[in-house]
């Protein structure tokens, strides 16, 4: 039966017990060494606890580097090197090594670098949450999993490269940079059009009604993603409201965004959260009831799936929180 999925070992520091977040439990938590969160980024790995300042922990990565395809390393810059698992270093017994660098800031920039201080200082912070409410971080850890996938392209494109060459590389990403060229529209409004975008609660600047959310008649948080004017006027057809020149082009209700909201509030409180769906649905105008996790995953199309995946004979991770 073939594999599809590489055989991924950790590598823990036995020092310091291991990854910390093993210790990162929510209130009233009650499971062993791994914690929910651990278990969030840990899922299928299978842990090794080394020293990797003692003789013995180096000739013990430097043994499974020899045979692994990719190693995925978080490290101040600088610090890799010290430990004796840097590319450079370990690639001296497998030409064909694939090796995926994280920093905060990069290589040039021995800061530390963590998802919430970035979040701050990529822009992230000050565009979340109420117009006349705190910069607001994301309630996850958003531009690590944005960096984590730069690092997984660019680990594609050396493995596709290794196909052709036989050769190794190296792949640097670091989280501003991955933060930063994420902003995407929002980085434009200001770098085109000298717009400084603004907190507008989850009301998207550019399109409306896009992001906003009203209250049904059941008592449900109902969000409008209308894309384009066909799909509004379908919106107001099914609202049983009339068409209005305010809002005929989508830059007419960026214009009228107020006044759009005040019509389509009193509208969507009379009808209940399942009709509105279902009409919305046979339409094909996009919105959904905002849901809590656990209603998340009660839906049919969450339910857990078996993930067989790929043929990578091995993988390397090397954790620095300890």
């Amino acid at each position: 039966m073939q594999s599809w999925g590489p055989r991924v070992i950790k590598v823990e520091n036995l020092t310091g017990g291991g990854d910390v977040t093993r210790t990162w439990k929510g209130k009233g938590e009650q499971t062993d060494d791994r914690s929910a969160y651990f278990c969030s980024v840990n899922w299928g790995k299978k842990s090794v606890a080394l020293d990797l300042n003692s003789p013995e922990g180096k000739w013990s990565v430097q043994k499974l580097a020899a045979k692994c395809d990719l190693i995925i390393a978080s490290y101040k810059p600088g610090d890799a090197e010290k430990l004796g698992v840097s590319y450079k270093q370990l690639r001296t017994n497998n030409q064909q090594l694939i090796y995926g660098q994280i920093t905060g800031y990069g290589s040039d920039n021995d800061r530390v670098g963590y998802d919430a201080v970035i979040q701050a200082e990529s822009g992230f912070m000050d565009l979340n949450g109420e117009a006349e409410g705190n910069p607001t971080k994301m309630p996850v850890a958003l531009i690590d999993v944005l960096a984590a996938h730069h690092l997984k392209e660019g680990l594609l494109l050396a493995l596709l490269k290794r196909e052709h060459t036989g050769q190794g590389s190296l792949i640097e990403v670091s989280l501003i940079q991955a933060a930063v060229s994420s902003l995407v529209n929002q980085a434009s409004n200001w770098l085109v059009a000298k717009q400084l975008p603004v907190r507008q609660g989850s009301a998207h600047p550019n399109i409306a009604p896009y992001g906003d959310y009203f209250l049904t008649h059941d008592g449900k948080n109902f969000l409008l993603a209308v894309g384009n004017d066909r799909q509004f006027s379908h919106l107001l057809k099914i609202l049983g409201l009339e068409k209005q020149s305010d809002f005929d082009t989508n830059a007419l209700r960026v214009v009228n965004r107020e006044k759009l909201k005040n019509l389509l509030s009193a509208a969507i409180l009379k009808i209940d959260s399942t009709t509105l769906s279902n009409r919305m649905n046979e339409h094909k105008i996009p919105g959904g009831i905002i849901q809590n996790i656990k209603e998340v995953f009660e839906q049919k199309e969450t339910n857990p799936l078996v993930v067989k995946a790929s043929g990578l004979t091995g993988a390397c991770i090397f954790s620095t929180r300890n």
